[in-house]
């Protein structure tokens, strides 16, 4: 049996447990620059916002109505989902880290009360972290999506919904609406709904081999799991990435390559940390910059380059120097930027690294020693990411907004202890 454990309202539910005073209270937690909505708890959702709302256009009511609004602290939910799967590690055996909220497990056959089971994970995880869990228990992958969908929308279920029979699944199939159906993208979902099947159980049982002609590999292997049939496996490992970006909207439009620099520094610090942390090295850069588009009395422009490195590398310096060389060749003075990034793509693993013929060994075996120094340093829980590139300045702080952060409260000592002096 498999089952799919999913944080509900995950960001929101992470203010939370820091300020109970939030519970039964409307929040929406927003993206960067506080630009539009990401999360919404239950009572914000019931007051009519909707995630993707622009908060400029709903700032006023969301006042009048009370609701509490909170900058995106990825920190925190980062910190958070690590000890929600740090619980459910110490309890499963397999288990796959889906996404920060969500997380596949493979639940062993011995077990014979799985609801109860369930329901006691549900509360042992809430217990230890604060943080409220739907888990879903079926045959399949995308069998166990749809009961955790239904134990979170359903209170009856306590935390856990069970699909261990043929009658349980038609009947959940059929309250399915098919475009909620993991792996069914927006396209096949149009294209089904045209051809008037609107439910997953309607889907389950087109004929296989109209599904397999119409609708290639991925729809099959749907639709054998909608058939209880298992054939997505778990990814116990997750497999490396083969393409890293790392991008900002700005909090204006900025018009100096200064600035435009120092943001690429930091994108470019954030990719190399990422590339030894996967032990990867990259072996192509783009820069892209663009203005807003949704700024109609401005001139609108977008460009991007893509550069081959010499050496696969994962050095902060080469990716920093190589990337605001790049943006030079893209930067026009009289555009405002909104928003630019970096992506890297062609990576390979350490043990694939090829250089070239007339490559200095010697020069690269110290940059990467220097790399793993300043990752060392910089991982210090009391001094993270103390040593910068000195063109980076301030990094992104001062070109992002970010009017409504709350504290990082599970990593930095500062913001957990307040001490109050009275006289």
């Amino acid at each position: 049996m498999f089952g799919l454990i999913d944080c509900n309202n995950f960001f929101v539910s992470c203010e939370r447990v820091f300020r109970p005073s939030l519970i039964g209270r409307p929040v929406i937690v927003l993206s960067n620059n506080d630009g539009c909505a990401v999360a919404l708890s239950n009572e914000a959702k019931a007051l009519g916002f909707k995630r993707g709302d622009p908060y400029f256009k709903i700032k006023a009511q969301a006042d009048r109505q009370g609701v509490v609004a909170f900058s995106g602290n990825h920190r925190l939910y980062g910190d958070m989902s690590a000890r929600v799967m740090s619980v459910l590690r110490a309890e499963v055996v397999d288990i796959e880290v889906y996404s920060i909220d969500e997380a596949f497990l493979h639940l062993d056959p011995a077990i014979d009360d799985l609801e109860g089971y369930g329901r006691r994970l549900s509360r042992l995880v809430w217990r230890n972290t604060g943080i409220p869990v739907s888990l879903g228990i079926a045959t399949t992958k995308t069998l166990a999506k749809i009961a955790s969908h239904f134990a979170k929308k359903y209170p009856g279920y306590k935390g856990s919904c069970i699909i261990d029979n043929d009658e349980k699944r038609l009947k959940a199939l059929n309250l399915t609406p098919i475009g909620d159906v993991w792996g069914i993208g927006r396209r096949l979902n149009r294209r089904l709904t045209e051809q008037g099947i609107v439910t997953a159980l309607q889907f389950s049982q087109l004929e296989r081999d109209k599904v397999r002609r119409e609708m290639t590999i991925t729809g099959e292997r749907t639709w054998r799991e909608l058939n209880g049939d298992p054939c997505i496996t778990l990814e116990i490992t997750a497999p490396d990435k083969r393409t890293m970006t790392s991008s900002r909207s700005f909090a204006k439009e900025i018009y100096d390559i200064e600035s435009l620099q120092q943001a690429m520094c930091a994108f470019a610090t954030i990719l190399g940390r990422k590339l030894r942390e996967q032990s990867s090295y990259a072996l192509e850069m783009s820069v892209f910059v663009a203005t807003n588009r949704f700024n109609e009395r401005q001139l609108q422009y977008s460009n991007a380059v893509s550069y081959t490195l010499h050496e696969p590398t994962a050095d902060t310096p080469t990716l920093a120097r190589t990337a605001m060389t790049m943006l030079k060749s893209i930067y026009r003075p009289a555009y405002g930027i909104k928003k630019a990034g970096i992506t890297i793509t062609r990576l390979v693993p350490a043990e694939c690294r090829q250089p070239s013929l007339f490559a200095d060994l010697e020069d690269m075996a110290k940059r990467d020693r220097l790399m793993a120094t300043l990752d060392s340093i910089n991982a210090s829980p009391g001094n993270p990411d103390v040593v910068r590139l000195a063109a980076m300045g301030s990094g992104l702080k001062d070109l992002t907004r970010r009017e409504h952060a709350s504290r990082l409260y599970t990593t930095r000592l500062a913001d957990i202890i307040s001490i109050n002096c009275h006289k």
